[in-house]
């Protein structure tokens, strides 16, 4: 099982017109989430695996949960290619802040 934890530092974030905006801080780079994305994103709190994320989604929005979690590993992959999130292996590190 692998936890998803934000990169607490690597971002700073506003919500603007309903949207939430990312930057990440070393690159530059900006992201707009709205809708499901910022429920994935509002999702990860470092205790949160995949499965649990897709279910909690699948549910609220009333939707097949395979389909969320395939929706929700790819957007998931690629917040972690952005530097935004680490994908943690359960039990090491995954709840606190320094990765420990």
């Amino acid at each position: 099982m692998t936890i998803y934890r934000k990169c607490e530092g690597r971002y700073v974030e506003t919500e603007v017109d309903g949207e939430l905006v990312l930057m990440n801080t070393a690159t530059g780079r900006f992201f707009a989430l709205e809708d499901s994305a910022l429920a994935i994103w509002r999702a990860i709190d470092g205790n949160r695996d995949l499965a649990t994320i897709a279910d909690e989604l699948a549910e609220r929005f009333g939707t097949d949960a395979a389909t969320v979690a395939s929706d929700s590993g790819e957007f998931l992959a690629d917040l972690v290619a952005a530097g935004l999130v680490e994908a943690i292996p359960a039990g090491h590190g995954g709840a606190g802040r320094d990765g420990a």
